[in-house]
């Protein structure tokens, strides 16, 4: 009993460091980040807040952080993608209630690479743990995977880094003042307004494959 009051006494000290240490490393910060967010113990919201905190700390550095963030989010991913690949359907039904994969199941059928696109582009609490975990249970093709969650995330971090750089001190002030829900409201905006052009876009070049 002393034994687990102790650990989780000590827990929230030991988070506080590892954000600490996360925060210094800087852009090479977003790796592990991106490795624990994308994993079973995923972080919401985690990600926006070091790219959001980073460009607007240094706006010349704005692009830096947005590769990198993609980077280690998409590292995390592919991380999750493969244990997902080698455990089957069997660990996905084990993981996620039958609804939640009824949903899985559907939007992959609809969007193909948009099902992992768009859930990529899209802020917390909209859940990118299940679609990964489908990805690799499905055998969904390993490039297109890649590809999928790299168009999402890199539009993701390049809107939400380049606004922050450009707009730093009031997003800051804005955040500072709501605390989370005024990141997820910034977050929120950005990634929405990403989804749009990306599904504007994928509905246009689709069109144009038809034609």
């Amino acid at each position: 009993m002393f034994i687990h009051q102790t650990i989780a006494s000590a827990a929230p000290t030991v988070a506080r460091s590892v954000k600490y240490w996360i925060y210094q490393l800087g852009g090479v910060g977003f790796i592990p980040l991106g490795l624990l967010d994308n994993s079973i113990i995923p972080l919401p919201g985690s990600m926006d807040v070091l790219t959001i905190f980073l460009s607007a700390r240094k706006e010349q550095l704005w692009l830096y952080y947005a590769l990198m963030a993609t980077v280690g989010s998409v590292a995390g991913g592919f991380v999750t993608y493969r244990l997902a690949r080698k455990g089957g359907k069997e660990t996905l039904a084990r993981r996620f209630p039958a609804k939640t994969l009824d949903k899985v199941y559907k939007r992959f059928e609809r969007w193909g690479l948009g099902a992992i696109a768009i859930p990529a582009l899209l802020p917390p609490p909209v859940p990118m743990l299940p679609f990964l975990f489908g990805a690799g249970a499905m055998q969904y093709p390993v490039r297109k995977f890649l590809l999928a969650l790299t168009m999402g995330r890199i539009i993701r971090y390049t809107l939400l880094a380049f606004l922050a750089a450009r707009y730093g001190r009031p997003i800051l002030a804005f955040i500072a003042q709501h605390g989370h829900p005024g990141l997820f409201i910034v977050a929120g905006l950005i990634a929405t307004l990403a989804a749009i052009l990306f599904v504007v876009f994928a509905g246009k070049r689709q069109r144009h494959g038809s034609s």
